[in-house]
C-alpha cells in the first residue's frame, strides 16, 4: 500500500502522545494537555484504520499461504478468507486515502447560520421557520448550542430572516454543505384548490472567525443602539439594548437584539461581523482558484439551487450529488445525517480523484 512510511510515522506519533497523556506531570499543565489531546484525536481515526489494514493484510497473506496446503478443506477455508478479505482490504485502503486528504482548516470552527425567505411570499417565510427548526433539532441531536442573534417574523408566524450562532464540536464540518438555495414544493395552508406551490429560501453557513484573525478596529465600526422589537417582555422593548454595527470600509451591517444586555448583544454582533468579514476574505482566496477546481470541490455559492423538499411525495433531493431520499418527514425532524454523510463522501471522493490526477 502507498503511504506506509507516512502511516508508520503517524502511528508512532500517536503512541508517543498517548504515553504523554498518561503522565501525571503532563496532565497538570491544562493548556499543553488540551493541545496534545487535540493532536492525538486528529490522528486517532487514521491510526485505527491503518491498524485494521495491517490486521486484514496479515490475515490475507496467511490465507494465501494456506492455498499451498495439500488438505482440500484447508484450501477451501483459505479461499473463503481470500474472497472476504480482498474487497475488505480495498475498502480500508480507500478510507485511509480519504483520511489522509488535507483537512479543511475551517472544519473545527463554530458557525454563523443565516436563513432568509426568498421567492414565495408568506409560504417562503413559513418554510424558513421550519428549516430553522430542522437545524435546531439537528443541533440538539449533535449536542451543539444554538444562540439566535436576530430574527424577523412575518405576519403569518414565519421568519423573514434568522441569524444564529451554532457552537460545539466540528460544527462547520457538519453543516458546511448546507449553504445555497433550498426549494420547497407543497400545497400551502392558504391554498383552497390544492395546487402545489414552489417557494425558496437561502441558507448561509459561515465559519466563525477568531478575534486574532479578524481584528475589528474601533475607527472602522459605527455603533448604534436602539430599542428591541418583537417578543421579549417590557424590559427588552423599552431599553436601548439592541445593537447595530456598521463596518465602514465594507458597508456590512449586523444587528443583534436577542439579549436584554447591550454588552451581550454587542458581543454577539461582533462575532457575526467578524465571520462575515472572514467570509469576504475566503471569497477573495477562492476567486484565485480555477473554475475547474471550484466545480470539483464545490464553490458553496448561495445562488445555486442545492436541494428540493417535495412534501406531497415525502421526497428530498440533493441536486449536487443526485441523491433522493423518500424520508422527508424524518429530515424535517433534524435527521440530516444521511444527507451530510453522502455529501461528505462525494466531495472527499472528488478531491481524491483530483489529487490522483495531479
Amino acid at each position: 500500500m502507498e503511504y506506509r512510511q507516512r502511516l508508520d510515522g503517524m502511528e508512532k506519533r500517536f503512541e508517543e502522545l498517548t504515553a504523554q497523556m498518561a503522565d501525571p506531570e503532563f496532565i497538570s499543565n491544562a493548556d499543553t494537555y488540551r493541545k496534545t489531546a487535540k493532536t492525538r484525536n486528529d490522528l486517532e481515526e487514521v491510526v485505527n484504520k491503518y491498524r485494521d489494514w495491517k490486521k486484514a493484510h496479515a490475515d490475507l497473506e496467511g490465507a494465501r499461504q494456506m492455498m499451498g496446503e495439500s488438505d482440500p478443506e484447508l484450501r477451501a477455508m483459505a479461499q473463503e478468507d481470500i474472497t472476504r478479505l480482498e474487497p475488505e482490504l480495498e475498502l480500508i485502503e480507500q478510507r485511509i486515502k480519504l483520511l489522509l486528504l488535507p483537512k479543511d482548516p475551517n472544519d473545527d470552527r463554530n458557525i454563523v447560520l443565516e436563513i432568509r425567505a426568498g421567492t414565495g411570499g408568506d409560504e417562503a417565510t413559513l418554510f424558513a421557520a421550519e428549516m430553522f427548526r430542522l437545524y435546531s433539532r439537528f443541533a440538539e441531536n449533535e449536542h451543539l448550542r444554538v444562540e439566535i442573534t436576530s430574527s424577523s417574523e412575518s405576519s403569518v408566524g414565519g421568519l423573514k430572516e434568522v441569524i444564529a450562532l451554532v457552537s460545539g464540536e466540528k460544527v462547520y464540518s457538519k453543516l458546511k454543505y448546507e449553504s445555497g438555495v433550498h426549494r420547497v414544493q407543497r400545497v400551502p395552508q392558504t391554498e383552497t384548490q390544492g395546487r402545489i406551490h414552489t417557494s425558496a429560501i437561502t441558507v448561509a453557513v459561515l465559519p466563525e472567525a477568531d478575534e486574532v484573525e479578524i481584528k475589528l478596529e474601533a475607527k472602522d465600526v459605527r455603533v448604534d443602539t436602539f430599542c428591541s422589537s418583537g417578543p421579549g417582555g417590557q424590559s427588552v422593548n423599552t431599553t436601548y439594548s439592541a445593537i447595530r454595527l456598521t463596518h465602514l470600509p465594507t458597508g456590512l451591517v449586523v444587528s443583534c437584539q436577542d439579549e436584554k444586555s447591550q454588552i451581550k448583544n454587542r458581543a454577539k454582533a461582533e462575532r457575526v461581523l467578524r465571520s462575515r468579514l472572514y467570509e469576504l476574505e475566503l471569497e477573495k482566496q477562492q476567486s484565485l482558484i480555477g473554475a475547474e477546481r471550484r466545480s470539483m470541490v464545490g464553490s458553496g455559492d448561495r445562488s445555486e439551487k442545492i436541494r428540493t423538499y417535495n412534501f406531497p411525495q415525502n421526497r428530498v433531493t440533493d441536486h449536487r450529488i443526485g441523491l433522493t431520499l423518500h424520508q422527508l418527514d424524518l429530515v424535517m425532524e433534524g435527521r440530516l445525517n444521511p444527507l451530510i454523510d453522502a455529501l461528505t463522501t462525494h466531495f472527499q471522493t472528488e478531491r481524491l480523484k483530483q489529487q490522483d490526477a495531479a
